[in-house]
This record gives structure tokens, C-alpha cells and sequence, in this order.
């Protein structure tokens, strides 16, 4: 909100504008800085620091088998010989640069080799021969592994066109996790790596990296890969894979209509209601309001979370309905260190979920979560760009139609109490998410004097108007209009496409609860804990087969499924995640196959689960493996 030229109103922040990386378009770049790139972030997966060295031949094997090479024993001796202290980043550069990554078709045709009756299969008895009789012969261990792996054995033999498949994918998304957990990193993003930086200058093109000499005495005409030979394959993927956990939950369509909450009897029981939102950010984290409860005395609690309609047509629901909500609900202790989880909203309850229960007195925190699964960042293309402000025939601006029905939705979004006003705190949450300031007391006095209110507080007619006289302020210009709406969740055909209104309601039997927003942030900490906690003390844990420590934990809900990685051991794991068998199903990483790295003593959400067609029974089928420890 602006103030108009000439007058007296100091009311109003600036909006500000998208950050620089939205409005600034980079150029694409070049062949030179993707390897960079990429080989910076591998790097990062093995090593804290880029002034690390790689000190072992055990060091050099793993950065390659994350860099999606095989090599062989052979290979690794070429480059760590007897001489050999330590290889520095560059070093590995040169390395990744004589060894390419094995093509799928490479290792297709070299696996047809073994295939006797040309049918796709390699009888499991042929296999474990030609891996520990020849050449380099692999452990029984290693060969069980193998042999062992989901999905691509069965009946005493190997399908070894799935392998290839699952080996190449393995390989792209262990790249890809590697690269997203460097782009959100930007201390380490902006690391000098040997002799390259992220931001690489203008450079000829025909210039290479030097390698040192501990890497030139190797010669460049001899063949330094094992491109197309399956058994450095196998090897490699025998050590990725070090263990595997399947998971196959089949759900009804619907869910189960006996899993439904049963309301009491709430006309005498006192009850508060709030709304909120669910706002996505551009790197795709979700933002919410949070809230704290007071309970004076001990009481049986009816909490219920929903979407928010605001459909004005009759027995219409808002496109956002089907978005789920939730919410944890965490008791505060005195040093207001490390709340305790006590409920989530588990059991159906109309357009939405809830809980019935007991809480003792004192204060809590409502933490509201979406899974993710179904309020995701638009991928279609921008529509055209609706019109905000027109001019009538003498020359004044009004705002269009469309607009001000966009207004009046997020004047009800953000009446957080419902009673058609905003309070000073209830626009600031507005402001706060729109222009990242708030609105001072001597600035909400001014706002009174010449935008219409009630009681102190905003009228709807008064937030037209305000709106109106920021388009007066830039002379039509909706530039800032439009960072208002973005920032709300709307595209450019003025659809709430990236945010998810929603409304509390609580109810208590023998006290008048009291609940407030008091802030609007991602709980990103908490609100993994809280869900790794419900998820550790009421899912189902498998351990991966010989890794007791790594485990993997898996709850169901009629309307979700959420599994929990726990890392009880002393080193970070890789997790390989493969749904592609699962049918009617979305999750919130929007990928079928991926990784997840889990820090050691430490347990992460891996992913939430839910189904595309709620009309339809859906199954969830998924393998996790273990990579690396």
C-alpha cells in the first residue's frame, strides 16, 4: 500500500518485488559449467569442504560411484597408484572427465552376452559363476545382494533390462539430490573448487582444466573405463545396494468409512475458530500461520481443521478443497525448549480432519501441515494476464470486477477471526506476507481517518479502497498490485493456484479455550520432528536387512501414507526411494524414483503419500535401499 502524491498519509509500506532470482533472467549455461557444476556438487555429497583432499582409495571409489561411474579395481588403481598420497578436487575433474558415465545401451549389450536364451533373463546359477569364477570376481555377499534386489528377480533368475533401467536412474538421482542440496546451500554454493568458482568468467572454450602431474604420468591413449562391462556394474550397484526394505499397502477408495471422527454433543461446550493459510514459497516450502492455545483447566477437546470455501455459488467447492490439512498439536513446557507432540488431527471429519481428547491446562502450540502432495508449484504455463484497473470516461481508476472479487477473497483469508473486520494484528499478517514490513499504531490511526472502518477495524469497503488508492499512487501501473496477489497465492488469471485457506475450529467442554495466531513462518524444525515422532511411535518399522541400525517406519491413514527414515547409526545414509510400481498414487517429491540422504543419529520425513483418484482404490508399493553409510 502506497500513499497518494500530495497527501498527508504516511499509512503503508512499499510492496517489494520479487527476489532478484525471479526477476533476473540467467543465461543458460555452458557445457563447461554444467560438469563444473555437477562435479561440485558430488563433491559436497562425499566431503564438507572443497579443501579437502581425497586421502584412500576408499574416498576415491565412493566420490565416483556418486559422480554415476563404475569403476573397477583396475580403474582405481590407475589413478591411486603406489606413489599416490592424496588427490585434490581438480584431480577429480580429470578423472571424471576420462571417465564417462556407462550408457544404458552399453550395459544392455554387454548383458545380452550372458543371455543365452536371448529372453531378457540371466538364470541366477550363470550369473553368480561369471561374477566370482572371472575376471574381477566379486564377494558371495555381493553377488547375494544382487541377486536379492526387488523387482528385478524372480523365479531364479535376473532381469537384467530392469537392472539397467534401475542402475541409470539410481545414477540420475543421486546426481539430482546432490545438485538440489548444493542450490539451497548458498555458503557452499559460493565455495571456490580447485580452480573454478560457481560464477565462472567469460573463458575460451578450448581451455582445460591442469591436472597434476600425479595424474599425467597416467597415459591419455590408454583405455581408462569400464564402459559396457556388466560386472563393474554390478559390482558398483552390489555396493550402492547395500540393503533393501519393500513396502505395499493397498487402501480402498474412500478410505474406511469407519475411521471417521465421532463429534460429542457441542451446544454446551464453549468454542474459538480461526483461519489461516498455506502459502507456497518459490523454492516450494510451504508457510503457514501458527497458533498458540491457552486451556485454563483440564477439558475433553474437539479440534477440527478443514479448507476454507469461499465459493459464492451454492454447493460449489473452492478448486483448493481437496488440498489436505492438518494440524500437531505440541504442549509447551516452562523453559519453552523442545515442545511435546500430544495429537494430530488422524480421523476424517466432513471436508476435513480432526481429533477428540483430553488436554491438561497450560499453554500449547497448533502446528498446521499440508503433505504437499496436492498444493505444489504451478507447472503449466502462465496464463494471459488478467486486468486489474481500468479507467472510466472521465479518466478515473476503478478497479475491474475480477479484482475485487480476488480482494474480497483475501479480505476473508486474512479475517482471521471471521467477523468481517480487520483488526490492526490481523492486517499485519497481510502486510507481513506481502511486503515483509508491518503497520505501525500512528500509521493505523491515519488509516482510520480516510479508509472506512468500524470499531477500529477495517471494513471490506475500506481494503477496496486502500487498494484502490495504490493504483492511484503509480498512475495505473499494477506492478505492485501484482506482488500483493503473488505473494497471496494467485496467478495471472487471478486463480489461487499456490495457497490453501483454512479454518480451525475447537471446542472445549468445561473451559473457554483461547487460540491466536502469533506468527506466520515455516515450521520446517518442529514440524519434521512432530511428524517423525507420530510416524516413530505409531507406524510400522522394518530394518534394512544386516543394517539394524537404519530403519525404515511407515504409517498409514485412511487419507495418507507418510514413511520416516530413522538413522540410529554413527554415519549419514543414502536412501534410494523407487515408487514407479505404486498405482493410483501422488507423492509431495513429485518424482517416482529418488534419493534422500539422512544424517547420522537422526530421522527425516522421506515422503507423504496419497492417492490421485480418491474415487479409486490406490496402492502404494515402494522399495528403499540403502546406498551408502
Amino acid at each position: 500500500m502506497a500513499t497518494s502524491p500530495g497527501s498527508d498519509i504516511a499509512f503503508a509500506s512499499q510492496k517489494s518485488m520479487p527476489s532478484e532470482n525471479l526477476r533476473t533472467k540467467k543465461l543458460p549455461l555452458s557445457e563447461e559449467e554444467v560438469f563444473y557444476m555437477n562435479c561440485r556438487a558430488v563433491y559436497l555429497t562425499v566431503f564438507k569442504s572443497s579443501l579437502e583432499n581425497i586421502i584412500s582409495k576408499d574416498q576415491l571409489y565412493l566420490a565416483l560411484q556418486h559422480a554415476g561411474r563404475n569403476p573397477s579395481q583396475k580403474t582405481i588403481d590407475k589413478y591411486w597408484t603406489p606413489q599416490t598420497a592424496k588427490l585434490n578436487f581438480d584431480d577429480f575433474c580429470v578423472i571424471l572427465r576420462k571417465e564417462k558415465p556407462t550408457s544404458k545401451a552399453e550395459l544392455l549389450k554387454s548383458f545380452k552376452q550372458l543371455d543365452v536364451n536371448d529372453d531378457g533373463y540371466i538364470l541366477h546359477t550363470d550369473l553368480y559363476k561369471f561374477l566370482t569364477k572371472r575376471g574381477e570376481k566379486m564377494t558371495p555377499e555381493e553377488v547375494n545382494t544382487i541377486i536379492n534386489l526387488p523387482n528385478i528377480n524372480a523365479d531364479g533368475k535376473f532381469d537384467y533390462i530392469k537392472f539397467c533401467k534401475l542402475y541409470m536412474t539410481t545414477s540420475g538421482q543421486c546426481l539430482k539430490t546432490a545438485l538440489e542440496r548444493l542450490q539451497v546451500d548458498s555458503k557452499q554454493r559460493r565455495q571456490q573448487f580447485g580452480s573454478h568458482m560457481e560464477e565462472l568468467p567469460a573463458r575460451d572454450p578450448s581451455s582445460v582444466l591442469k591436472p597434476s602431474p600425479r595424474i599425467l604420468r597416467n597415459s591419455d591413449q590408454e583405455t581408462l573405463s569400464n564402459r559396457g562391462d556388466p560386472r563393474a556394474s554390478l559390482l558398483s550397484t552390489a555396493r550402492k545396494f547395500k540393503a533393501s526394505v519393500t513396502c505395499t499397502i493397498s487402501m480402498a477408495a474412500n478410505g474406511n468409512q469407519n475411521a471417521k471422527l465421532t463429534e460429542p454433543n457441542l451446544k454446551d461446550w464453549p468454542g474459538v475458530q480461526s483461519r489461516g493459510c498455506f502459502f507456497l514459497e518459490d523454492d516450494g516450502e510451504t508457510v503457514s500461520h501458527q497458533y498458540r492455545l491457552h486451556m485454563a483447566q483440564r477439558s475433553t477437546v474437539h479440534l477440527t481443521i478443514k479448507p476454507l470455501n469461499l465459493s459464492q455459488v451454492e454447493g460449489k467447492l473452492s478448486p483448493w478443497s481437496s488440498v489436505d490439512t492438518a494440524l500437531y498439536i505440541l504442549k509447551e513446557n516452562e523453559d519453552q525448549v523442545d515442545p511435546q507432540l500430544v495429537c494430530f488431527t488422524d480421523l476424517q471429519h466432513r471436508e476435513g480432519f480432526g481429533w477428540t481428547g483430553e488436554l491438561t491446562p497450560g499453554l500449547y502450540r497448533l502446528l498446521p501441515s499440508t503433505s504437499g502432495c496436492r498444493l505444489r508449484k504451478e507447472r503449466t504455463p502462465e496464463p494471459e494476464e488478467a486486468q486489474l484497473v481500468c479507467r472510466d470516461d472521465a479518466g478515473d481508476l476503478f478497479l475491474t470486477q475480477a479484482f475485487k472479487a480476488a480482494l474480497s477473497d483475501v479480505f476473508d483469508v486474512i479475517d482471521l477471526d471471521g467477523n468481517g473486520f480487520l483488526s490492526l494484528e490481523e492486517y499485519n499478517f497481510f502486510e507481513l506476507r506481502t511486503s515483509g514490513e508491518k503497520c505501525g499504531e500512528e500509521a493505523w490511526l491515519l488509516c482510520r481517518e480516510h479508509f472506512d472502518t468500524k470499531k477500529n477495524e477495517l471494513t471490506r469497503q475500506g481494503f477496496m479502497d486502500l487498494h484502490l488508492m495504490e493504483a492511484n499512487d503509480r498512475e495505473g501501473d499494477p506492478c505492485d498490485l501484482w506482488v500483493t496477489l503473488r505473494a497471496m497465492g494467485y496467478n495471472r488469471a487471478l486463480e489461487l493456484k499456490e495457497a490453501c485457506p483454512f479454518v480451525i475450529d475447537l471446542h472445549a467442554e468445561r473451559c473457554k479455550p483461547r487460540l491466536k495466531a502469533v506468527r506466520m513462518e515455516a515450521s520446517r524444525g518442529q514440524l519434521e520432528k512432530a511428524t517423525c515422532q507420530s510416524v516413530l511411535l505409531q507406524g510400522e518399522a522394518r530394518a534394512m536387512d544386516g543394517y539394524e541400525n537404519v530403519l525404515v517406519h511407515t504409517r498409514s491413514w485412511d487419507f495418507r501414507i507418510t514413511s520416516v527414515i530413522e538413522n540410529k547409526s554413527d554415519n549419514k545414509v543414502i536412501i534410494h526411494i523407487n515408487n514407479e510400481l505404486s498405482k493410483n498414487c501422488v507423492n509431495n517429491r513429485g518424482l517416482n524414483v529418488f534419493a534422500v540422504e539422512v544424517a547420522p543419529q537422526s530421522s527425516m520425513v522421506c515422503q507423504h503419500v496419497m492417492p490421485l483418484n480418491e474415487h479409486q482404490e490406490w496402492v502404494h508399493h515402494c522399495v528403499y535401499s540403502l546406498i551408502s553409510s
